[in-house]
């Protein structure tokens, strides 16, 4: 037997934060959804929180590319994570990762962040339910609560187009076979010839929810899906009276934000300050490791005050969801609109986002 066999791991714990990994496995699910799991080159216990995810950091066409995607794998797992990707027809990155990226190969992942997770809303009774790709974080939380034989009373409620679209099908089943507590039930929007189907069909409504789950007025509910498909579990949620306080969502629609942003920051950068407001309606952003600062109005983010000077701080999602745009603010203050993309220590330390940041006075900005 090897010496190093018995050496002792040196193991550090994952915070928010840039870290390299490296892919160790790809994984078929469906016909057009891979899984991706990763492990840091230095030992790394991966604490998340179940829903929570990961910004992924690209080089595509000599282009560096910033993607946020749910945590697909456990925290119980905690040596590595995984993520789940859809191709999609014309989809940059998606099918990047799909024709790219194999075993062995390395990236920067940045987090995890996330207001959209379990472990802040625990109850006795969870619904889970998932649209599409959008299963990826309640699978997450299924995990968990499998793996930690929680004592919480689960029901999982996946709708896909057909049943060959049916993501984690197998092992839904065999969570569902091992425990009495945990309960899943699929809905196929159709049917294709060579792949039979007796379970639900169509979409999911009202009807089809007081079925399977009479009393889900109870119970706390997670979801996750396509913009219409979460649209429409609100308005069955609302038409009964349920108490939206219990109803949590996750979605990933910020790609349209995103773009919008960027022309908008471009067209900015080119315009004269002076001809937006007079100068005494503008404020001082100092970029003090770049040297360079700007004049700009109270309403503009950080972000773009960098954007007008030549400075391309990296963000992924626009909204101050994942964290990626983070930078240390030296002196001033800001209000900052995020959606759960800082902690409470980053904030206390004297970190902002700056893509979702405006100043209140003038700033100084390490970058």
């Amino acid at each position: 037997m090897s010496e190093k066999f018995l050496n002792p791991v040196n193991t550090q714990t994952w915070s928010n934060g840039r870290h390299v990994v490296s892919c160790t496995q790809v994984i078929q699910e469906t016909w057009d959804v891979r899984t991706f799991c990763f492990v840091a080159e230095q030992p790394i216990l991966f604490y998340f929180k179940p829903g929570q995810f990961v910004t992924l950091e690209l080089e595509i066409d000599g282009e560096k590319i910033m993607r946020s995607y749910t945590i697909s794998s456990s925290p119980s797992v905690p040596y590595s994570f995984s993520i789940s990707v859809k191709r999609i027809p014309g989809g940059k990155v998606s099918n990047w990762l799909h024709d790219n990226l194999g075993i062995g190969q390395t990236l920067a992942a940045h987090g995890p962040v996330g207001d959209f997770n379990s472990i802040d809303y625990p109850a006795d009774k969870v619904l889970l339910l998932s649209g599409g790709v959008g299963v990826t974080p309640v699978m997450s939380m299924a995990r968990w609560m499998f793996d930690t034989n929680a004592n919480v009373e689960a029901c999982f409620i996946h709708s896909a187009r057909t049943p060959k679209d049916i993501i984690y099908a197998r092992e839904l089943e065999h969570m569902c076979s091992r425990i009495a507590n945990f309960n899943v039930h699929m809905i196929c929007e159709r049917q294709e010839a060579g792949h039979p189907w007796t379970g639900y069909r169509g979409f999911l409504n009202r009807p089809m929810l007081e079925l399977i789950v009479p009393d889900f007025a109870e119970w706390e509910i997670f979801c996750c899906g396509p913009t219409p498909y979460m649209a429409a579990v609100r308005r069955i949620l609302r038409e009964t009276g349920f108490d939206m306080n219990h109803y949590h969502e996750e979605s990933f629609g910020a790609t349209p934000v995103d773009i919008v942003e960027e022309v908008i920051e471009h067209a900015e950068a080119a315009a004269d300050a002076d001809a937006l407001l007079e100068q005494s309606d503008l404020v001082s952003v100092n970029f003090a490791d770049s040297d360079k600062s700007v004049w700009i109005p109270r309403t503009e983010t950080v972000h773009s005050a960098a954007a007008r000077v030549g400075l391309h701080i990296p963000k992924a999602c626009g909204m101050g969801l994942c964290g990626t745009c983070k930078v240390a603010l030296k002196q001033g203050q800001v209000e900052m609109q995020h959606n759960g993309g800082i902690t409470e220590e980053d904030e206390e330390a004297g970190y902002i986002l700056a893509c979702c940041s405006k100043p209140v006075g003038n700033l100084v900005v390490e970058y």
